[in-house]
């Protein structure tokens, strides 16, 4: 039987595939020699793309542990929420300097989702609720 949708799905999901996407992007970038700051400013970058790597990992976890019901997952899911804002803030201005305003757009999509999301899951908890 088909779960009704509800916000826990759409959190999870959101969740799950900003995360991959978020894989999917820094390895198109890296593999087309897209990221000339490994040249210029390789510990700089390479510690942001530590956090990008670490925030991408939280989203997919905390998406399937939210998905799953397991006990800890409403937790996980704002924690990577959280991170993700972050890096939604932050992220644009690169992409803003370089003129390419399509990328500031979408993260502002992104962001837009994701702080609604988070503030719903403060607000409404209980279409969150974990039983596991």
């Amino acid at each position: 039987m088909v779960n009704k949708l509800n916000m826990k799905n759409i959190a999870s999901a959101y969740s799950i595939l900003i995360g991959l996407s978020m894989f999917g992007m820094w390895s198109m970038f890296w593999i087309t020699g897209n990221i000339p700051e490994l040249e210029t400013e390789p510990i700089r970058i390479v510690m942001h793309l530590t956090a990008e790597f670490v925030t991408a990992v939280l989203l997919i976890v905390g998406g399937i542990a939210l998905l799953r019901g397991w006990r800890y997952g409403i937790n996980l899911f704002q924690v990577s929420m959280g991170m993700l804002i972050y890096t939604l803030i932050q992220s644009p201005g690169y992409f803003a300097e370089q003129g390419e305003f399509v990328f500031v757009v979408m993260f502002t999509i992104f962001f837009l989702i994701a702080f609604m999301l988070l503030v719903w899951s403060f607000r409404k908890p209980e279409k969150f609720r974990c039983l596991k």
